[in-house]
């Protein structure tokens, strides 16, 4: 399995709570409505909670504030991820994905990666 993580940053003129509605109720179904042109095999939302604790830990470590949530998508290899990216439908899905995204998150600053995973507790 491969991993794409991408940490979000929301436009400016956004709050968290509106950044995480849209993510949550329109760019999420919209994922889903992809998942088969994309061959994707999971997909999930981590949004970052509004709790006094994380000013706490932030502040412990000399972190920088943190990001409005992380998107976690898996494939089943690299070359399944390329080869849903070379059809046309994989390619109009992302064409599609990446502007509905524009209406919501910062690319600028909001880094994206492919990892593995690598379990260390489980349970």
């Amino acid at each position: 399995m491969i991993k794409l993580v991408f940490a979000l940053r929301r436009l400016p003129h956004l709050s968290r709570a509106q950044f995480q509605q849209y993510w949550h109720e329109e760019h999420g179904p919209l994922v889903a409505k992809f998942q088969t042109e994309l061959r994707i095999r999971r997909y999930v939302q981590v949004h970052t909670a509004e709790q006094p604790v994380n000013e706490l830990l932030r502040s412990s470590r000399g972190a920088p504030e943190p990001f409005d949530g992380v998107a976690e998508l898996w494939w089943d290899s690299l070359e399944d991820l390329a080869a849903a990216l070379e059809q046309p439908a994989g390619r109009e899905a992302g064409a599609a994905l990446l502007e509905d995204e524009r209406r919501f998150i910062d690319h600028a600053r909001s880094p994206l990666w492919v990892a593995e995973e690598h379990v260390v507790i489980d349970g």
